[in-house]
Formats: C-alpha cells, sequence, structure tokens
C-alpha cells in the first residue's frame, strides 16, 4: 500500500476543524504543478451502494484539486440500469460516476457518452442461495432477484452464467420488482438466489440468511478484475483534460484513504449521510480490497467482461472496439506514476 504525505495529512484531519482542513490543503495545493481546473464545479453520482466509498470521501481531496463546489447527484443509476445511465450523461447531471464495469460497457457499446478513466477496486458483489445450490450452474432453472434488467446485478451474474456454460436469458428465471426490494423477496424465501453489493451482503450475514456460493472479492476469477470503475462524461472528459486528471488523482487517493484510515472513513460516510449504519460501512472497508487498484491492467477487465456480456448477447463491440471507443487512460498513467504504482 502506497500512502503520500498528503493523504497521511487528510486522514488525519478528518476529525479535526475545517479550518485546519483548508490550511493544510491550501498548503499542498502550493506544491502541485498541475495548472488549475478548467472549472470549479464537479457533479459525481451517488448510488445506494456503500462500496463506492472512495466517491463519498473524496470531498476534501477535490477541494484540495480546486474544485470549490463538489455536488453529488441521487441517481439510483446502480439499479437501474443502462436506461438511467443514458438520461445522466444525456442531461448531462453528472460528470463522474463509479460504477460496475459491465453496464458501463453496455452503454459503450450503445454509443452514450461514456469514458472510463480508471480501475478503483476489486469485487464487492456476493452471490446468496438457498440450501442446495452449491454452485452458479445450479442456478438453471432457478429463480433470481435483480431490481431491474441490465442493473449491475443482472449483468453481473449473466457474465458469470455464461463462464459456466449456461444462457443467461433463457436458463435463469429473472425476477424483477420494482416495489419490493429483491432482498425481501430472498429473505422472505420467495427467490432462490440473490447478488447484492454493500451494505446488503453484510446485511445478510448478520441476518444469517442464506448461504454465500460466490464472493467476487475472493473466488477467481472474478476477483482478478475490476468491480467498479471510474467513468466520466465523455464531452467533459475532453473538454476538461486538467480537471479531469485531477478528479482520477482524488478519487485514487480516496482510495488509499479506504485501506490508510478505515475508521475515520466509516464515520465520514455516516457523518455525511450517506448510510445510516457505522458497523456495515466499517465491515464493507474490511471486506472490499480497496488496496488492490494498482495491481491490475483496467484493459484486462474490459476484455474479460466484453468476452463474457457477447457470450451473453447483451453487446455486439469486439473488447479492441470497446477500448477504443470508451477507454481514456492518459490520467490514469500520469497519476500511477505520481502516487505510486
Amino acid at each position: 500500500m502506497h500512502t503520500n504525505r498528503r493523504d497521511l495529512l487528510l486522514a488525519g484531519c478528518f476529525a479535526a476543524s475545517t479550518p485546519l482542513l483548508w490550511s493544510i490543503t491550501t498548503r499542498l495545493r502550493a506544491e502541485e504543478p498541475d495548472p488549475p481546473p478548467e472549472t470549479t464545479t464537479i457533479r459525481l453520482a451517488k448510488g445506494p451502494s456503500i462500496c463506492i466509498a472512495p466517491v463519498y470521501v473524496v470531498s476534501d481531496l477535490l477541494k484540495e484539486e480546486g474544485f470549490a463546489n463538489v455536488v453529488y447527484v441521487e441517481t439510483g443509476f446502480v439499479r437501474s440500469g443502462a436506461a438511467q445511465d443514458k438520461a445522466i450523461w444525456r442531461n448531462s447531471d453528472v460528470d463522474f460516476n463509479l460504477n460496475f464495469s459491465g453496464p458501463l460497457l453496455l452503454e459503450i457499446d450503445r454509443g452514450l457518452s461514456t469514458t472510463i478513466l480508471a480501475g478503483i477496486h476489486v469485487g464487492c458483489f456476493e452471490l446468496f442461495a438457498r440450501e442446495g445450490i452449491r454452485s452458479v450452474a445450479d442456478l438453471k432453472g432457478r429463480t433470481v432477484g435483480v431490481q431491474s434488467l441490465e442493473s449491475p446485478p443482472h449483468v453481473f451474474l449473466s457474465a458469470m452464467a455464461t463462464l459456466v456454460g449456461l444462457n443467461p436469458a433463457k436458463d435463469i428465471e429473472w425476477v424483477t420488482s420494482a416495489k419490493v426490494k429483491p432482498i425481501e423477496l430472498f429473505t422472505e424465501g420467495k427467490i432462490d438466489a440473490f447478488l447484492g453489493f454493500p451494505p446488503e451482503p453484510q446485511r445478510l450475514r448478520a441476518q444469517s440468511v442464506g448461504r454465500v456460493i460466490v464472493n467476487s472479492a475472493q473466488d477467481r476469477p472474478w476477483s482478478q478484475y475490476y468491480c467498479c470503475m471510474l467513468a466520466g462524461n465523455r464531452e467533459f472528459v475532453r473538454k476538461n483534460p486538467i480537471a479531469t486528471k485531477r478528479v482520477v488523482r482524488a478519487m485514487l487517493r480516496a482510495t488509499d484513504l479506504c485501506v490508510s484510515a478505515p475508521a475515520l472513513v466509516a464515520q465520514r460516510m455516516v457523518d455525511g449521510g450517506f448510510t445510516p449504519r457505522h458497523d456495515y460501512a466499517a465491515q464493507t472497508l474490511a471486506d472490499v480490497p480497496y488496496n488492490r487498484w494498482r495491481e491490475f491492467d483496467p484493459e484486462d477487465t474490459i476484455r474479460f467482461y466484453a468476452l463474457r456480456l457477447r457470450e451473453a448477447g447483451m453487446i455486439k463491440s469486439s473488447p479492441a472496439k470497446l477500448i477504443a471507443d470508451g477507454a481514456d487512460w492518459r490520467f490514469l498513467n500520469e497519476v500511477r506514476r505520481e502516487l505510486g504504482g
């Protein structure tokens, strides 16, 4: 784990007063060689998952980078799939979002204004199932709950199904529910399996409901690829390269803080209203391997999921085309040299 001097100072000042924070960040910003950002406002997507913890503790780091106005936009995009993401980008309501790589690839395949900029962390999804279901292959003919088709759980489990020879469109009975959350259906015994993201796995384990048959943070091959990746509005990235680099740097430093100062990050998530449960926040920070963003090549993640999703009939583009059309690693490469890795 690499943590630079500025991140240690910021971790220590999470609990400090506002004047102290600004005195430190003002001095640190003066040391930064980059030109000022083209805009001082950044809009970040805010979804229900708490695995995207770096988004929720990045505001002070963004202010250090020169962004005076950090806006969180309630989108619900992680549950609504590509249709909602299309609305987000088209209306320019959001400049950056952190999302599972699969739905991002669906967006790029459909020509939406999405540019993947960096991999942030490895797996946070866990697949829970009833007794008698021991593997993904056992889901053939079973009911699986998802909030909507093309939502991250649906896309991820479709990729998992293709890897074991299932046709996710025909072999799995998808139960979608707009009124009752899939986790509630699973808890009540009305569906056979449920793929959740934090804080849902933490809740099911606390209630001793179901059993985990796949943990994407631990089980291969899923643990060898990024789960959540940072994406930007393509037009914003094109017009604001300095701001984009500063956002990438701030987000990766926030990811490091999830490792170097998890207790403070968990408290910050609660204090900021991003989650009401400190225990679930703390457990998520312990469960999700935020310390591995330096280990992998984000293009490998795109290739891997692109092939799975092509097999599932969910995208048409080749991995090479998706990378050419929807990825920009310039900023990540520069930031990696600065932060180490």
